[in-house]
């Protein structure tokens, strides 16, 4: 499991972004795949960054720290 401090430099958007691609190569899911679930975490606002690499990716990956003061 990896744990995220969203309160360090991991919580960076392009990071996320950039480690979500990472896994979805290191689970050799096919490019599609990652390509739309990237362009989904960069459709909205972190918020949105963040529930959706949870959605996919919460079982390797978990967050901790603060983000406009909800606790993940």
């Amino acid at each position: 499991m990896i744990t995220i401090d969203l309160n360090g430099p991991e919580g960076n958007a392009f990071y996320l972004i950039g480690l979500g691609k990472k896994i979805g190569r290191q689970l050799e899911l096919p490019w599609k795949q990652v390509n739309d679930t990237v362009n989904e975490m960069m459709s909205g606002d972190y918020q949105n960054l963040l529930d959706v690499f949870a959605r996919e990716y919460g079982d390797y990956v978990e967050f901790t720290g603060e983000n406009d003061g909800e606790e993940f």
